[in-house]
């Protein structure tokens, strides 16, 4: 999922047939933007400074950095017997990235100016105290120990996890996205595959659809409904105008 420079919400869903990284870069060819993703090695092209038509900027998504820590400090999962025992650092790095999760959630929606000061006042404390803290712990473990693993993660890639502090359009985490790709996720072990290259493509562009008008608050059904039985005798050069946002403006009006 993308974020685009659109007043209203959307999704763009690509297909591709491996995790290679040729595919991100085909698929982000010509943008040079923000992009916030878990470490997965295939972007890693698209951060070089000789990029054309220019790096794109890396940002690390917290929620990602906490996930092994919270694994680790879960006291639920000790309380059923699936974890040996609590780590008692990872708690305490959880406790104090939750810290900086409480004050983002009260930002959410915010402007971009908004968001900023209140991350320089607010947050940038805590993060520096956090990575202090976490650079002396670290040298204590072997680099072997999940802890260390786990506060590795972050550590290696400080700047970009960091990012955010110095730019209000840049959210803690890429959760939006993977909210996006949960029912794909649910259900790929139902229908398992595409059927072929051009089958995955087409799923694609209807879970861009579908997903787009999710995000504007509009029921997939209805909207696709009326698109269809309008679109054939729709003006070709105005198809904008049945996007879901400009769909749902043009409903609202009836309505009234």
């Amino acid at each position: 999922m993308l974020a685009l420079p659109f007043s209203s919400p959307a999704a763009v869903f690509f297909y591709s047939r491996d995790r290679t990284g040729e595919h991100p870069e085909r698929h982000l060819h010509g943008y040079a933007g923000i992009l916030q993703a878990d470490a997965y090695a295939g972007f890693n092209r698209l951060y070089e400074a000789s990029r054309k038509p220019g790096p794109i900027t890396e940002a690390s998504c917290w929620a990602h950095g906490r996930r092994k820590l919270f694994e680790l400090a879960d006291v639920t999962s000790k309380a059923r017997g699936t974890l040996a025992v609590i780590a008692p650092l990872a708690f305490e790095a959880v406790k104090r990235i939750d810290a900086i999760f409480d004050i983002e959630r009260e930002i959410n929606g915010r402007s971009i100016d908004a968001r900023l000061a209140v991350r320089r006042t607010c947050v940038a404390p805590l993060v520096s105290d956090l990575e202090r803290w976490m650079r002396t712990e670290y040298t204590k473990l072997s680099r072997h120990n999940d802890v260390a693993k786990a506060m590795n993660y972050m550590l290696t890639r400080w700047d970009s996890f960091t990012r955010f502090l110095d730019d209000g359009r840049i959210c803690l985490t890429n959760n939006a996205a993977e909210r996006a790709l949960r029912g794909i996720a649910l259900g790929r072990k139902s229908w398992l595959f595409a059927g072929s290259d051009r089958g995955g493509e087409r799923a694609a562009v209807m879970y861009t659809l579908i997903q787009s008008a999710r995000l504007n608050d509009i029921d997939p059904q209805a909207w696709l409904a009326d698109v269809l039985a309008r679109i054939n005798d729709h003006n070709v050069h105005r198809l904008d105008q049945l996007l879901p946002w400009n769909w749902k403006n043009d409903q609202d009006k009836l309505a009234a």
